[in-house]
């Protein structure tokens, strides 16, 4: 089968019988894990064979960023949040950047073993010290400081057999709200986010895989938050910066991506038209299958080529 443009999200540590049938729904891509789909090792190695087995290709994901975002614990090494390197950078920039490539590599490494794919890292926001969703997740504030361990935390992965994503496109770190739970509104100016938010994406263009646009409206540029935006997809992030790789959408279900359309179908359909490649449907049964039953997509040969290259 082809690879769809969802991934999809599971419930438990094994397959329920509608998950099965789901996995070969043509619509169906990916899937993302979370902590509730582990036990340990060869428990999460069992499933992802077992996912495999039904569909293939998929990508598997998950969010193993370090810190606070870190999915599978037990068995897998505790890897700092992203702001300690940016600290120890300070101090001593020559082995944080070591420390950033190593830690990068480990997160990979142990995560390939397994059979995932691909971690939705790193985060290239800047700390602004507003935003608590982001907050420790960020390397720094200064986007120079960001793009040099962000460079070398890309290098670890790849050196592992991963490749990365950087989010959130074009940055989610000056806002208060969280997009999780509400709609965060960014009123800078766009020259603004051109010079400070917008460098670290467009220095590793040509080193990222994916890139993950935030739940955010930028009121400078349009009325829709960038996930949904042509403007920041296609007119930004692909023709002005020139990024190549996959666009993949933040979770549908997030409260922020509620404004752009009061269905989970017209928000997979306003995301894919504005230029995702993919988009993510997680903790909300309803809304996936709503979208699988009624979006109309035959998915684009560029941007399957594009998601291939993700896998491990």
């Amino acid at each position: 089968m082809k690879l769809g443009c969802i991934m999809m999200d599971l419930i438990g540590v094994e397959l329920t019988p509608d998950e099965r049938q789901t996995l070969l729904h043509p619509h169906i891509g990916g899937v993302l894990l979370f902590s509730r789909n582990y036990q340990n090792c060869d428990q999460l190695k069992a499933l992802i064979q077992e996912i495999r087995r039904i569909r293939d290709p998929l990508l598997i994901a998950v969010d193993q960023e370090g810190g606070r975002v870190q999915r599978f614990k037990e068995g897998f090494t505790r890897l700092p949040a992203l702001s300690e390197l940016g600290m120890a950078y300070i101090s001593d920039s020559k082995k944080a950047l070591q420390q950033s490539e190593e830690v990068a590599y480990t997160m990979a490494s142990q995560l390939l073993a397994v059979g995932v794919d691909i971690s939705f890292s790193p985060v290239l926001d800047l700390d602004y010290g507003v935003s608590e969703v982001i907050g420790n997740r960020s390397f720094h504030r200064d986007p120079e400081v960001v793009t040099l361990l962000a460079t070398a935390y890309v290098s670890g992965m790849k050196k592992a057999g991963m490749q990365a994503t950087g989010k959130h496109f074009p940055g989610h770190g000056a806002v208060v709200a969280d997009s999780h739970t509400d709609l965060p509104i960014d009123s800078r100016s766009l020259s603004k986010i051109f010079e400070e938010d917008l460098l670290p994406f467009a220095a590793l263009k040509d080193m990222l895989w994916g890139i993950m646009p935030a739940h955010v409206r930028y009121v400078d540029a349009d009325d829709q938050t960038a996930g949904f935006s042509s403007f920041w997809l296609k007119e930004v992030l692909r023709e002005e910066i020139g990024f190549q790789g996959a666009i993949i959408s933040d979770d549908l279900s997030m409260a922020a991506a509620a404004p752009a359309g009061e269905t989970y179908l017209q928000r997979a359909e306003k995301s894919l038209a504005a230029g995702c490649d993919m988009i993510i449907v997680s903790n909300n049964p309803a809304g996936l299958r709503e979208i699988l039953s009624g979006l109309s997509y035959d998915m684009p040969t560029a941007s399957e080529k594009r998601l291939l290259a993700g896998l491990g």
